[in-house]
């Protein structure tokens, strides 16, 4: 299963898009331009449906809180919106579509509530809240479905497969010296403090191939780069080794 349409809106500098994904797209543009931003709303999904540690409050309070996920261009439409498609493949329907719509509290704790959350699966509707239970209970909001393992059953595949989404933005300065960083426990290792280690955790052909398709992208950044290859020191430290044509 893979994510093959993004939808958002007010979402930090995206007032309204709609994006359509292959198996393998590239996210390119200049520095604030929101590539960052794009990314971070399906690690905001992941985050919510994570079994350990997730749920809408805490992916919420890890960004600052919904007024700094909010976009600046939406002070007269409060509201969050996002909605993703899964599909078997990248030219197949959308097996599951999923949305959620984001209010905060307008006063006391102003907390994050759910003004809608929808599931389809094959296009029919089979989630549509707020429910009956849901507005006499408004507590009940503060928490999607997706997250709740007693509610989601008929669309269980959806937070699975949100939660294996992985994101690592590699730093180089922290790639040769991970101790530089606190973060090295950190499972996620966003910053590719352990990147390495993984490579060296690969097995060998797998490595060869993910590392000849990286090689085959870079070059059309930077033509003189001959080979990308990963090689271990005499003390055992994995390096990644790029030869030049100069």
């Amino acid at each position: 299963m893979m994510i093959t349409r993004v939808k958002l809106k007010n979402w930090r500098n995206f007032r309204d898009v709609e994006i359509t994904l292959g198996a393998r797209s590239f996210l390119v543009g200049p520095n604030a331009s929101g590539k960052s931003n794009f990314l971070d709303a399906l690690r905001f999904l992941r985050d919510i449906a994570k079994s350990e540690g997730g749920g809408l409050q805490k992916a919420v309070a890890d960004r600052g809180g919904l007024s700094h996920i909010r976009c600046l261009a939406a002070r007269q439409e409060p509201q969050v919106e996002l909605e993703v498609h899964l599909s078997e493949a990248e030219d197949a329907a959308p097996t599951w579509k999923y949305a959620i719509g984001i209010k905060q509290e307008s006063r006391g704790h102003r907390k994050p509530f759910l003004d809608y959350e929808k599931v389809w699966k094959d296009d029919k509707l089979i989630l549509n809240r707020p429910t009956k239970a849901d507005n006499e209970d408004r507590v009940r909001l503060t928490e999607t479905h997706l997250e709740q393992i007693n509610s989601n059953k008929k669309f269980r595949q959806i937070a699975e497969d949100l939660e294996k989404i992985s994101y690592s933005h590699l730093v180089p300065q922290f790639l040769r010296h991970p101790e530089l960083i606190s973060l090295t426990t950190n499972k996620e290792n966003p910053f590719g403090s352990h990147f390495l280690e993984r490579l060296a955790d690969t097995q060998e052909k797998t490595r060869k191939s993910r590392l000849r398709k990286i090689e085959k992208a870079l070059q059309y950044a930077v033509p003189q780069l001959k080979e990308l290859s990963f090689i271990k020191d005499s003390k055992g430290t994995p390096h990644l080794q790029t030869l030049y044509e100069h």
